[in-house]
């Protein structure tokens, strides 16, 4: 009997080490798709920032020019200015960087609400109370 015992001995230890190697390419394919999307996710940030620097500086409220403060943010933000447009005191930007090897870009546009009706307007128009 024990012979046949003796036939299992190390299963334990097989099993372990599987189950350690699923374990480890289940995270090696994890963490660069949360990092790709955190990166991602500052990419818009960044977007977000230089409209806003350019849409202020544009309207007045920030001296200097708008494109030049939407590239402070962007810099600020280690990406690259691809795109600035400014239609009055409306600024469009479009920012680049490379997440894991590929070029990601990302828009956005900053300005005043479009008319003060617009903005005393609730969902579907109505007037707020």
């Amino acid at each position: 009997m024990r012979r046949g015992l003796a036939a299992d001995d190390g299963a334990g230890t097989a099993l372990v080490v599987g189950l350690v190697a699923a374990v480890a390419i289940v995270a090696s394919t994890m963490l660069p798709l949360t990092l790709g999307f955190a990166k991602t996710r500052a990419l818009v940030a960044t977007a977000d920032s230089a409209a806003l620097a350019a849409a202020d500086t544009a309207s007045g409220a920030l001296p200097g020019y708008p494109c030049e403060a939407a590239e402070s943010a962007v810099l600020l933000g280690g990406a690259t200015l691809v795109e600035c447009r400014i239609d009055g005191v409306v600024a469009s930007v479009t920012v680049a960087d490379d997440i894991l090897g590929v070029r990601a870009e990302a828009s956005s546009r900053a300005g005043p609400p479009a008319s003060a009706e617009a903005s005393r307007s609730g969902v579907g128009g109505r007037p707020h109370d």
